[in-house]
């Protein structure tokens, strides 16, 4: 029989976690899309919640990050109860959400739209369009060392619109770091992309995770099985399995809940 955990050992597991739910649930009219959700991502891993299709997955990310509001549970973050907290005040706490906090211009060259997000995290709220071109230029090495972060070098000078989809997603990774997030949560950050792309992205995350922690929603899951250091499987709103990929991959419950989804 185990033995219960001193008040030492507790302490320093509750600092291992970073991001926690228990008993997360979201109806809508009477259909629970998440139902009970208890979940603790470590701190320095990358954390994939994989599902078949209906299995509650962007509800449970979107009640996460804060745009969806719990009909039941809690969420912890750093030991914060933040259940009740507005997207924009969880950012402020190094809790962001990329591809949707992102600030991109497409007007705008790769550079400019970081030094936009670099504006956003030192003046808070305030773009200051009117400064001189002299005080916005001190804000440029720090763009570029960005810009350099994620692979585009290359492009710094490029508009966005005229990026490839695979650099796009490049750039507003870089534009969410620019927020110096402590936890970076990627909402199916594959999705629409050619293997080439793909290959790129994966390499990018596994970059950028580095001193940070990372939660993805994936559906590829040769990504989620090459980066993910535990994965959370949902189906029907509940959590089905949880372990690394050699271990839910071989489950029969996660099997069974693929191939009775249609996935292969």
């Amino acid at each position: 029989m185990a033995q219960p955990l001193t008040h030492a050992e507790a302490g320093a597991r509750g600092q291992d976690i970073v991001l926690s739910t228990e008993g997360l649930t979201k109806e809508f009219k009477g259909f629970r899309a998440v139902n009970g959700v208890t979940l603790d991502v470590k701190r320095g891993t990358i954390h994939a919640l994989i599902g078949p299709n209906g299995a509650g997955k962007t509800t449970c990310f979107n009640l996460l990050t804060k745009f969806l509001t719990p009909s039941a549970g809690s969420i912890r973050y750093n030991g914060r109860d933040i259940t009740g907290m507005k997207p924009a005040d969880v950012a402020r706490l190094g809790l962001v959400r990329s591809f949707q906090i992102s600030a991109v211009f497409p007007h705008l060259t790769v550079k400019e739209n970081v030094r936009i997000a670099l504006q956003r995290r030192k003046r808070g709220d305030s773009f200051d369009f009117w400064r001189s071109e002299t005080v916005l230029r001190a804000l440029n090495q720090e763009a570029q060392q960005l810009v350099e972060a994620v692979g585009l070098s290359d492009f710094a000078d490029i508009p966005a619109v005229e990026l490839s989809y695979g650099r796009k997603r490049a750039l507003e990774i870089a534009t969410t770091l620019a927020l110096e997030p402590e936890m970076l949560l990627l909402d199916e950050p594959m999705a629409g992309m050619g293997h080439e792309d793909v290959d790129r992205t994966a390499a990018l995350i596994r970059r950028v995770s580095k001193n940070r922690t990372i939660l993805m929603v994936e559906h590829n899951l040769s990504v989620v099985a090459s980066l993910s250091d535990r994965i959370t499987v949902l189906a029907r709103g509940q959590v089905l399995a949880e372990g690394d990929y050699a271990t839910v991959s071989k489950d029969p419950r996660v099997v069974e809940a693929y191939i009775g989804a249609g996935h292969g």
